[in-house]
């Protein structure tokens, strides 16, 4: 509607019928409270503009010349003055919202309803920009009023720029905003900020306030995991770059990585041989952006190789890492070493878990498992423990046959006594698994099997009981 249909407008009164007129001295006992708090005359001849504006804004300017309208619009002034006198016929004060009400339950009764329509919709669209206009009073009040809060970055304390972590989670948003709503992520990250913050703590409550919503839709797995990308890039580079800016970091960033996973005894020096700058251009840096947290956390924590706690792989480094390990004695080792990474990191193919951790670095074992038979002498038993451990310090799987060991009460013809049987070893077993853990990576994993006819299966069966001497159980295995 062009028209204002506020009938509290002060737009110059039009003469109302001869019915208000010979009222004029009875209705100068009322009082109209506005919006805005403060308190007027009450003008009936003002409704009738309210209304006849209405009438306009549906009909025309054509309306207004109507003789139908005019006697319309009188008669419909005089009910909504009749009927709010009624309510309080010693005079009072009207609020302007129920004189409103008043003149849409009239238009109503008297059939009008475009008109009606008009004015309800006119009154909804100007109740929601006030309120919009209250909020940003509100909002710009309260931005006013806050302190102002200072992060601290390598102990050097500057002003919190709002501006650059808002950037930060909308560039966190970018093609999920349908799902996802980036204004919610970044009130909750303000909550969790005091003054003095340290960056690294400020990147972590953008992360929890995000992950806190992930229960909400799923998307939101993906933001997270956007943001925890930029603290990783944060750390490998030395400094925040943009996910816009990765594609060209990661082409400086290779051979250098490389040379510094050499020289800190992490990586195969063979690793230098291959054509590093042809490796690093065909690094695809949006394939970062397919994560979601659970992945990329998990490779953060276990994966991605760390110098001092300091992590120096990105994504896409770690998976050509790997490649090249792969490739090293392939003939064309690059391009083997491409179609690896290029598996690899569309997630078209994933290798097993001491692949991931060991390909390309200096003790490059690649295997899962590993089944061992365990002899029936003490020599024996032992050398398998040990076989265990070494095994289990580069992340393989166990699995020991223990059904040639001599089962309890069995001669031991060495010293003439009796054997302590199969479960004694086993809790030895089990508490070495729990030792090597994996190089620090991951929980030791190793599993041992009996025969059913071993004549200590049933104390083998018990071996996972949470009752009976725990020196006779193997929680861990």
């Amino acid at each position: 509607m062009q028209s204002s249909l506020d009938i509290s407008t002060n737009s110059t009164p039009v003469a109302a019928n001869s019915g208000l007129a010979n009222s004029g001295a009875a209705l100068g006992d009322y009082r109209i409270l506005r919006r805005n708090g403060s308190v007027v005359a009450f003008e009936p001849s003002k409704i009738a503009i309210a209304m006849t504006k209405a009438f306009l804004a549906v009909n025309g300017g054509q309306g207004a010349t109507s003789a139908r309208v005019r006697e319309l619009v009188e008669q419909l002034t005089e009910a909504v003055v009749a009927a709010l006198v009624r309510r309080q016929p010693s005079g009072g004060t009207f609020h302007i919202e129920d004189v409103q009400d008043q003149v849409e339950l009239s238009l109503m009764r008297s059939g009008e309803h475009d008109v009606a329509r008009a004015y309800v919709l006119y009154r909804a669209k100007h109740m929601e920009e006030r309120r919009l206009q209250k909020e940003a009073q509100q909002g710009g009040a309260a931005a006013a009023a806050a302190p102002q809060l200072h992060v601290t970055e390598n102990g050097v304390r500057r002003a919190l720029d709002m501006n650059q972590v808002r950037d930060l989670i909308n560039a966190a948003c970018v093609g999920l905003e349908k799902h996802v709503d980036a204004e919610a992520i970044l009130s909750e990250t303000v909550k969790n900020l005091y003054d003095g913050v340290p960056v690294e703590e400020l990147h972590k409550s953008a992360i929890l306030a995000a992950r806190a919503l992930m229960e909400n839709d799923p998307a939101y797995s993906q933001v997270t995991a956007r943001i925890l990308l930029h603290t990783i890039r944060k750390e490998v580079f030395g400094r925040e770059v943009p996910q816009a800016g990765a594609a060209a970091h990661y082409v400086t960033y290779f051979p250098e990585y490389i040379a510094k996973g050499i020289a800190a005894e992490l990586l195969d020096p063979r690793l230098a041989e291959f054509d590093l700058a042809r490796l690093a251009q065909a690094l695809v840096a949006d394939r970062d952006l397919q994560f979601g947290y659970i992945g990329l956390q998990t490779l953060y924590d276990r994966y991605f190789l760390h110098i001092d706690e300091v992590r120096i792989e990105m994504p896409q480094a770690f998976y050509m890492r790997v490649a090249m390990g792969l490739s090293l004695n392939e003939k064309d080792r690059e391009a083997r070493a491409i179609e690896f990474y290029s598996l690899l990191s569309s997630f078209d193919f994933m290798s097993s878990t001491p692949t991931l951790f060991n390909s390309g670095t200096r003790r490059s074992q690649l295997s899962s498992c590993y089944l061992t038979t365990v002899s029936d002498d003490l020599e024996g038993i032992y050398d398998a423990i040990k076989e265990n451990a070494l095994l289990a310090k580069f992340a393989g799987g166990l699995g020991n046959d223990w059904t040639p060991v001599r089962a309890l009460g069995a001669h031991i013809k060495g010293t003439n006594g009796k054997s302590q049987g199969v479960v004694p070893f086993l809790k030895v077993v089990n508490d070495t698994a729990v030792a090597v853990n994996q190089g620090g990576k991951r929980k030791g994993a190793v599993c041992a099997y009996l025969e059913t006819w071993h004549m200590d299966i049933e104390e083998f069966l018990d071996l996972r009981k949470n009752t009976g001497d725990d020196r006779r159980r193997t929680h861990d295995m």
